[in-house]
């Protein structure tokens, strides 16, 4: 009984020191390659618009650029990894866009412009 006992105040014991104040990465986590692109391009001011069905599930979702171009490696799951994350946001039944979580998450890149 004892070995059954010391394994969850263990990981408890881990959980409280991972999650202490001052600790120093906790913020920062990796992403993709695939969804650092997306959230650059919405960092840019694109937007991901999404089409529902009549009983409010997903049946269409696109990618868009700030120049209205359509990205074409963006699918459902790429767009449910960032939802999770907490990286994109919809307010007002507005198109998603990036949130201030998504803006930390995402590294610089230069814009070639």
């Amino acid at each position: 009984m004892k070995t059954e006992t010391a394994v969850p105040l263990m990981r408890l014991r881990l959980f409280v020191l991972a999650y202490r104040p001052g600790f120093p990465d906790f913020h920062i986590m990796d992403i993709s390659r695939s969804e650092q692109r997306i959230l650059h391009l919405l960092a840019q001011g694109g937007r991901i618009e999404i089409e529902k069905d009549d009983r409010k599930r997903i049946e269409a979702i696109q990618c868009l650029t700030r120049d209205g171009w359509h990205y074409p490696g963006f699918d459902l799951d790429l767009f449910r990894k960032l939802k999770r994350k907490k990286a994109i946001a919809s307010s007002d039944g507005g198109p998603y866009r990036i949130t201030r979580r998504g803006l930390q998450l995402v590294r610089s890149e230069l814009d070639n412009r």
